[in-house]
């Protein structure tokens, strides 16, 4: 049975989308942004969601339960720009039932 999820998304203008996610289809966030086209191409998702370029970075705005980062994510985070204790990669981030109601901000393509 599919269940869709709704997950607020901030692009990079400050415009916030609230989207319905396929918890069904083995998705993250990053594919997610780019399915609704809320970045332009080229600007997210630039490694193909192997936890290599940061070009999926979001600031998490509220206390959803996510999954701990695992090191990929951790070493990719440390050398990126524009960090924040809340930062994230959107290709580390499934779409799950756990996450609905998840709130996230694009951050800055460096």
């Amino acid at each position: 049975m599919a269940t869709d999820i709704t997950i607020s998304i901030t692009d990079r203008d400050g415009v916030t989308h609230e989207v319905q996610a396929p918890t069904d289809m083995n998705m993250n966030l990053m594919e997610l942004v780019r399915a609704y086209e809320l970045a332009p191409e080229g600007t997210i998702g630039v490694c193909g969601g192997m936890a290599m370029c940061a070009s999926c970075q979001c600031y998490v705005l509220n206390d959803i339960a996510l999954p701990e980062k695992n090191p990929d994510e951790e070493a990719m985070l440390w050398e990126a720009y524009n960090v924040k204790d809340n930062s994230r990669l959107g290709c580390q981030i499934h779409l799950t039932p756990e996450i609905d109601g998840l709130a996230i901000e694009l951050a800055p393509y460096a």
